[in-house]
Formats: C-alpha cells, structure tokens, sequence
C-alpha cells in the first residue's frame, strides 16, 4: 500500500463527490434526523472499523457525524480510507438522513 498522490487523491475523490480533502485526511459531514440514527451509523463504522482494522477520527453533533480518514501507516490518504469512504456512504444510505 502506497501513500496516493494528489492526482490519486483527486481521482478517488471524484467518485465520492459528498468527500473532500481536508490537509492529509479526506473528509465528511453525514446528516441524520436525530441522536439515535446517527449513533446508528456510529455503531456500524466502529463494527466495519474493527473487521478491517483502519479507524477514522469520528466527531458526533446531535444529528451530525463527521468522519476524518487518514492511513497513518502510510502518513497520509490511501486507497485504504477511499474505500472506507465508500463503505460509509452506503452504510448512510440504509439509515434516514435530512
């Protein structure tokens, strides 16, 4: 695993267009009707977190989730956290969002 470039970076956040890049960590802000949805979501991401052992920085708002992905392995953005990227933009899909 690799450290992707900022073309890499560019192109993976292209196909996850609700995703932006924030220093060395992609990022995203999920919107939910309440507390309990989006700890809901919270849930799932630590279940899928542990199964494939990469971890995001999670902040919780009431109804408002925000994920930060960074592969510290590699000091930076990986094909490793756009694939995660993916995983929670359907995981949200399944749980009600504003």
């Amino acid at each position: 695993m690799h450290r992707y470039s900022d073309a890499e970076i560019d192109a993976a956040l292209s196909r996850l267009p609700e995703w932006s890049r924030v220093g060395e960590c992609i990022q995203r802000t999920f919107t939910f009707v309440d507390f309990v949805q989006s700890m809901a979501f919270v849930n799932g991401i630590a279940e899928h977190a542990e199964r494939v052992q990469h971890h995001p920085d999670i902040l919780v708002r009431w109804s408002k989730v925000t994920l930060s992905l960074s592969t510290h392995d590699v000091g930076g953005i990986s094909v490793k956290d756009a694939d995660f990227a993916a995983h929670a933009d359907a995981a949200a899909a399944s749980l009600k969002q504003r």
